[in-house]
């Protein structure tokens, strides 16, 4: 299943999934022309500094009325979910790695979880 518009499609592939394949593969094959190429050879430097200027974006964004708001919050949020991903494929981890971090958390209060964690 896949996303159109606002609806769920058959679809083979999530958009996220094709969105983390073409990462890796610009990743495995660098081009000048890619944009995904200039951050992964930034390193975390410009990508972390691509998703803290995404963040405060969406955070703008979630603030503003109506429909136009909505749709400006919704493609900073794109922005930063694509900058989060090449990250991801920085770090050699993938979006299945952090679901499966995300389901190992299912069911225990974040509180607790976040005392847990080693300092």
């Amino acid at each position: 299943m896949g996303w159109k518009g606002n609806r769920i499609v058959n679809s083979p592939t999530r958009p996220l999934d094709e969105l983390e394949r073409t990462i890796a593969e610009r990743a495995a094959n660098p081009s000048s022309k890619s944009y995904t190429t200039q951050l992964i050879k930034g390193g975390v430097e410009a990508i972390g500094a691509k998703i803290v200027e995404e963040a405060m974006e969406v955070v703008e964004a979630a603030g503003e009325a109506g429909d136009t708001g909505r749709q400006h919050f919704l493609r900073e949020a794109g922005d930063l979910v694509y900058h989060l991903m090449v990250l991801i494929r920085q770090q050699n981890c993938s979006f299945a790695d952090v679901e499966a971090e995300l389901a190992r958390r299912a069911g225990v209060s974040g509180l607790e979880e976040k005392a847990s964690r080693k300092k």
